[in-house]
């Protein structure tokens, strides 16, 4: 009786204080997914009110769909630089910020400030970066690579969508680096430079082991917002020119949206999600085994 009795009293209290987040959490997270992956199944055209079950129809269409590979091909490239470059520039910018260097947390402030625009109207401030200053740069100082907007130029298109990534993240990826630094032992490091290790290898030997978390977390938070990124797309190439910068999420908003094949859209947004899914827990998976203690 008392178990039941202490059972009944964690609920209540569980709904108390958790009841509402749960409740909000089931009606706008996962009722919202189950009824997804229900309409992959459908022909609906996301206006109709009836629409038919048409199997498993959809995800073939997908998978014969060469315009979709196309985008999550680029997708994937665009992922693989972005990465790289975001968590390199990250990291060497949080070890000179936390070398005590004067200004450093002015320098720090700056370095963040980017990641506070949305990137909407961050796509426009580079839409006019590319199209007009470095253009007149160009011109004026006979510098032929800005002679003329990146992104008029298929190829530059892509290259121009990865410097303002890497230019809205890397700072924000410098915070999590700087804490991973600071939680450092000094001691460890004294250590070191007392047994004669000189930089490199105190950033090979020590820093680097000890520095897997913050490498875990910020990998994992910039492939997951490299593949599902939208809004800088939109708003600084539009896909274009030529859908040569259309990356994944573009795609399926356009297949859903404006192509009104909502079911179509839905499949290529769940196969996405589980190629986001489960390469973000490999991810984490081998990260997490790399880890050591300090």
């Amino acid at each position: 009786m008392s178990e039941e009795k202490g059972f009944l009293s964690k609920l209540k209290t569980y709904l108390i204080f958790a009841g509402p987040v749960t409740i909000a959490f089931f009606t706008v997270i996962i009722l919202p997914f189950i009824y997804g992956i229900y309409l992959t199944f459908t022909d609906w055209n996301g206006i109709s009110a009836t629409h038919s079950f048409v199997g498993i129809g959809n995800y073939l269409q997908v998978f014969k769909d060469k315009v979709f590979w196309t985008s999550f091909l680029l997708t994937l490239k665009y992922v693989f630089f972005s990465v790289i470059l975001i968590n390199i520039i990250a990291f060497f910018l949080a070890y000179l910020l936390t070398s005590g260097i004067k200004g450093q947390n002015f320098f720090r402030a700056g370095f963040f400030t980017p990641n506070l625009i949305g990137g909407i109207l961050l796509g426009f401030i580079w839409q006019f970066v590319f199209s007009n200053i470095l253009v007149y740069i160009g011109q004026h100082f006979n510098l032929p690579i800005f002679s003329a907007s990146w992104l008029s130029d298929p190829n530059k298109a892509f290259w121009a969508l990865v410097i303002v990534t890497v230019w809205q993240y890397s700072g924000y990826m410098m915070v999590i680096y700087i804490s991973g630094f600071m939680n450092i032992p000094k001691d460890l490091l004294e250590a070191a430079s007392i047994d004669g290790a000189n930089s490199y290898h105190r950033l090979k030997n020590i820093i680097l082991p000890l520095m897997v978390p913050s490498f875990t977390i910020s990998v994992f938070l910039t492939l997951q917002r490299g593949f599902m990124v939208y809004d800088i797309n939109l708003s600084l190439t539009n896909g274009g020119p030529y859908k040569s910068t259309e990356l994944i999420s573009m795609h399926v908003y356009n297949t859903a949206f404006l192509s009104q094949q909502y079911g179509i859209g839905q499949a290529e947004a769940f196969f996405l999600f589980a190629v986001v899914a489960t390469v973000t827990l490999l991810q984490v998976y081998f990260s997490k085994k790399m880890e050591v203690e300090s």
